[in-house]
């Protein structure tokens, strides 16, 4: 556990739901602080999660929060966020999602000045974009989910194919999360060997395990209605990198100079956020398909700054 560590998760719906079950489970730090508009399911969850503690003798206090309290903790969490339902446009699911993000910047800001945000809800690039102008935090101190879930899902693919453990495979996915994310093929390694030398694994293999790792969550949510598990889990890893101050590397949504925008590539993370990037090195096709997707990126964020402001 980290030393008198606080971390606030602003929505505890599934997802946030999830990741405060995971931290608490754990006993990742000595305070979780539970903000959400909808007081009975808060309250709900504060319930469900300390009977956790008791059952497992997990040291974390589990409490109610304002978002004022929230924004003065080492970690908060943004799982806020609306459903992508059937039928929804993409146009309306990130209107509301982002005048969400705003809404909650507003009603927590001013942030304590080495408080690391970490944004979980989609569209997460577009979200960690305006979260990182609004909150007035340093760009390092400010993250998203991104591409890490997606990069679990290909090593995990990968790994099963070739009949090796996920932990033999060294391969990335990066970019904006979602249709647009670039799978690093020429980097990628299984037991330090290029991918493409491993026989067990020809190039449609790859085009095929890329396609289901793109689509991966719409698989679940149609078999079961949502997909928590996976995204909470890597939220709760990030957590514990920070908290911790476990210096891992994780392909996460970050501000990139050369793209004005946040967007996938490997960092080290640990107490103070964004600590270093990882060079990775890209074809030229791979470099081309990520200055694509930040520049559209970029003109969406800029899009939704003219509105707003």
């Amino acid at each position: 556990m980290g030393s008198a560590s606080r971390v606030a998760i602003v929505g505890v719906g599934e997802v946030g739901g999830a990741v405060a079950y995971n931290l608490t489970l754990n006993s990742v730090a000595s305070e979780l602080l539970l903000v959400d508009l909808d007081l009975n399911v808060r309250n709900a969850q504060i319930e469900d999660l300390c009977d956790v503690s008791y059952s497992t003798n997990s040291s974390t206090r589990v409490r109610p929060a304002t978002y004022h309290e929230a924004a003065q903790c080492d970690l908060v969490v943004i799982t806020a966020a609306s459903k992508h339902l059937l039928g929804q446009t993409t146009i309306d699911y990130t209107s509301r999602n982002t005048s969400m993000i705003r809404e909650v910047m507003e009603a927590m800001k001013p942030f304590r000045a080495d408080t690391v945000l970490l944004i979980v809800a989609n569209p997460v690039d577009l979200l960690t974009s305006l979260a990182k102008e609004m909150s007035g935090l340093p760009s390092s101190q400010v993250i998203g989910t991104g591409t890490a879930l997606d990069t679990y899902r290909l090593r995990g693919m990968v790994a099963s194919r070739a009949l090796v453990s996920p932990s033999a495979v060294d391969a990335f996915v990066v970019g904006r999360h979602g249709e647009d994310q670039v799978v690093v093929w020429s980097a990628a390694t299984i037991g330090a060997v290029p991918i493409d030398d491993v026989k067990m694994l020809s190039a449609i293999d790859l085009s095929r395990i890329e396609l289901i790792c793109k689509h991966r969550s719409n698989h679940i949510i149609l078999g079961k209605g949502s997909a928590p598990f996976g995204i909470a889990s890597v939220a709760a890893n990030l957590c514990c990198s920070v908290i911790l101050d476990k210096n891992e590397m994780y392909p996460v949504s970050h501000f990139q100079e050369d793209y004005g925008c946040c967007l996938s590539l490997p960092t080290v993370i640990g107490r103070k956020g964004i600590l270093r990037s990882v060079p990775l090195e890209m074809s030229p096709g791979e470099n081309a398909a990520v200055k694509v997707s930040g520049e559209l990126l970029k003109a969406s964020v800029e899009l939704i700054q003219r509105d707003w402001w």
